[in-house]
């Protein structure tokens, strides 16, 4: 046992005492990034080389500040996304939703599909159709400055030239492709307005902006989602759009077949909750 492997048994307890969720790994992860090494690789620091800058880390994680904070980076599939103050988080429930996109562009008769992303945060979603789909063209969206500038930094070093940013709202976005998308895509922000997430990492630290909705329920986006849907996707394309667990009914009744929605369908995480809702726009 190494000196850091015992620093790192002591800041476990240190951040399960604080109720962090996962104070193994974020230990491990923070002595990782500390000491530049994998996690894979932490046996192999020699205890001249302890670096009391973890100490730091692990503090700040005490405190609930998200560990990409501390790090400086998010995983999301198979992306390491640069993240930081000013940017949602990226989540794993999130990941399914872009796995579900992903497996639906793959199935389509399409030689180079177009996706748009709407309110693409650090581009997550965007990037990882664009990594896994071969051909496709992602036109990701973001109106907050700040968000902005993060996607801005991870296209450039992810995009492979298929991913463009355009800094418009998610309700007025990209008229000249109306009508010629094939998958609109969006995490848009849905807690109602008063509504206090449980998490600190959230409540605390996440921008508010792309946490709270606008409307009573906190759905005023994903109305807008579906308006703009409509208008940009041809016929027989998809959309997707994520949701909190309780919302999965009021957001299915937000893409009715009067106008023009074909096969709707609540979908769910990996906790099998509800998670987000994806429907075709009709062809007749």
């Amino acid at each position: 046992m190494t000196f850091l492997l015992d620093e790192i048994a002591l800041a476990t307890a240190r951040l399960a005492e604080a109720g962090v969720p996962s104070p193994r790994t974020d230990a491990e992860e923070i002595a990782a990034f500390v000491h530049a090494v994998r996690r894979s690789e932490l046996h192999t620091v020699k205890d001249a080389d302890f670096d009391a800058l973890f100490w730091e880390g692990v503090a700040r994680r005490e405190a609930r500040e998200p560990l990409q904070h501390i790090t400086g980076h998010a995983y999301f599939r198979y992306l390491e996304l640069a993240v930081g103050p000013g940017v949602f988080v990226p989540r794993p429930e999130t990941e399914v939703m872009a796995g579900w996109a992903i497996e639906t562009l793959r199935a389509m008769d399409v030689a180079a599909p177009l996706v748009v992303d709407l309110g693409t945060g650090s581009g997550a979603i965007a990037l990882s159709i664009a990594q896994e789909v071969a051909l496709s063209e992602v036109h990701a969206v973001e109106v907050d400055p700040d968000a902005y500038a993060w996607a801005k930094r991870n296209i450039s070093e992810h995009g492979q030239g298929r991913t463009h940013l355009h800094p418009d709202d998610l309700a007025e976005a990209l008229p000249e492709l109306n009508g010629k998308v094939d998958l609109v895509i969006s995490n848009p922000p849905y807690i109602p307005p008063g509504a206090i997430p449980r998490d600190p990492e959230v409540r605390d630290y996440d921008p508010t902006r792309a946490l709270y909705g606008t409307g009573d329920d906190g759905l005023g986006e994903v109305r807008a989602v579906e308006r703009t849907a409509r208008r940009l996707l041809r016929p027989g394309g998809w959309v997707s759009v994520e949701h909190a667990d309780e919302q999965g009914r009021a957001v299915y009744l937000t893409f009715p077949e009067d106008n023009g929605w074909r096969d709707v369908r609540l979908r769910q995480d990996l906790t099998r909750r509800d998670r987000f809702v994806t429907a075709r726009l009709g062809q007749d």
